[in-house]
């Protein structure tokens, strides 16, 4: 992990991708964010090998390649998985069989995407706060 890398945000609702921007420019994270709304797209981006995110943050239902799947492509490419990036799920659901799911794979966390701002912004706070604490790789 890079703690002074990018964060990617792998979401397809816009609205959704504008207020999680919204909430980085209010937290002054100086992480580039990196936005994706075709998750098809992710696998060849992180491949590339300048690139070096400090986290992953991944919508689950989406269309054509949805959370789940492309959390299983990463952790079958011996080189993405070495990068050591935590992976976190936000999504809508709380249903218990979403989180079992999600966590059946290596993951950091999974938060429910909430309306009201204030405590979005809390929680994409913490989660930067746990990557910057948190001891891995630095690769």
């Amino acid at each position: 992990m890079n703690r002074n890398g990018e964060i990617i945000v792998i979401e397809d609702d816009e609205d959704d991708r504008l207020m999680l921007g919204e909430i980085f420019e209010s937290l002054d994270i100086p992480s580039k964010v990196t936005y994706f709304s075709d998750p098809t797209k992710v696998m060849g981006y992180l491949s590339g090998t300048k690139v070096k995110p400090f986290l992953i943050l991944s919508d689950i239902n989406m269309p054509g390649l949805n959370g789940y799947q492309l959390r299983e492509k990463i952790l079958s490419d011996g080189e993405l998985e070495k990068k050591c990036v935590p992976y976190i799920f936000l999504s809508t659901s709380k249903a218990p069989l979403d989180v079992e799911k999600a966590f059946s794979y290596p993951i950091h966390g999974y938060f429910e995407k909430k309306f009201d701002f204030k405590e979005y912004q809390n929680i994409i706070s913490g989660i930067v706060q746990y990557g910057k604490n948190s001891s891995t790789l630095n690769l």
